[in-house]
C-alpha cells in the first residue's frame, strides 16, 4: 500500500510540475509576442513625420529606403517603450522642426493657426458690408453741395426741362 501511495503521490507532483512547466511556456510566448511593435502603431507614428529626404511626403508612404530604415528605428524605439512623443522629439532633434506634419505651437508658428480663420472672418465682414452697401439704394441730396456749384450749365438746363416736363404731366 505504500508503495502504490508513493507511485500516487509521484505521478501527481509529475502532472503538477508538467502543467506548470506548460503554462510557463505559454504565458511567456504570450507576452513575449507583445514586445514587437506592429505596423500599425508603427504606422500611426510615421503618418505624422514627414521624409527628412524626399519633401512633403509623409514618412508612411515614402518608398525609399531611407524611410525604410527610419521606419524600422521607429519600431525599435517602439520596442524599447519609448512614447510616442519622445520618438518624435527624437526626429526633431535629428532633422529638425520640419519632419513633423504639424507645426509645434509655439512662437510665430502660431500665426499658422491664427491667421488664417482670421482672414475668413475679416473677408466674410468686408463682404457683407459691401453686399449693404450695393443693395441700399443712395439718397438723392437737394441743395447745393461741391458737385452742383462744379456743375455746367448744360447739367442745369437739362435738371430745368425735367423738372418742367414732370410739373406738365400733373
Amino acid at each position: 500500500m505504500k508503495q502504490l501511495l508513493k507511485n500516487r503521490t509521484l505521478r501527481v507532483t509529475f502532472y503538477a510540475f508538467l502543467l506548470a512547466a506548460l503554462m510557463l511556456v505559454t504565458f511567456t510566448t504570450v507576452f513575449a509576442q507583445d514586445t514587437t511593435p506592429t505596423d500599425d502603431e508603427v504606422n500611426a507614428i510615421a503618418k505624422q513625420l514627414y521624409c527628412p529626404v524626399c519633401e512633403n511626403t509623409p514618412l508612411d508612404v515614402c518608398p525609399t529606403e531611407a524611410c525604410h530604415q527610419w521606419r524600422e528605428l521607429i519600431r525599435q524605439q517602439l520596442a524599447e517603450g519609448k512614447t510616442e512623443e519622445e520618438i518624435k522629439q527624437y526626429f526633431v532633434d535629428n532633422y529638425g522642426a520640419r519632419v513633423l506634419s504639424e507645426p509645434p505651437r509655439t512662437g510665430l508658428n502660431w500665426l499658422v493657426y491664427i491667421l488664417p480663420p482670421v482672414l475668413i472672418l475679416a473677408g466674410a465682414f468686408i463682404l457683407f458690408r459691401s453686399f449693404r452697401e450695393w443693395s441700399k439704394p443712395k439718397a438723392v441730396e437737394s441743395g447745393e453741395g461741391p458737385e452742383e456749384e462744379a456743375g455746367t450749365s448744360s447739367d442745369d438746363e437739362y435738371i430745368a426741362r425735367l423738372e418742367q416736363e414732370l410739373k406738365n404731366r400733373k
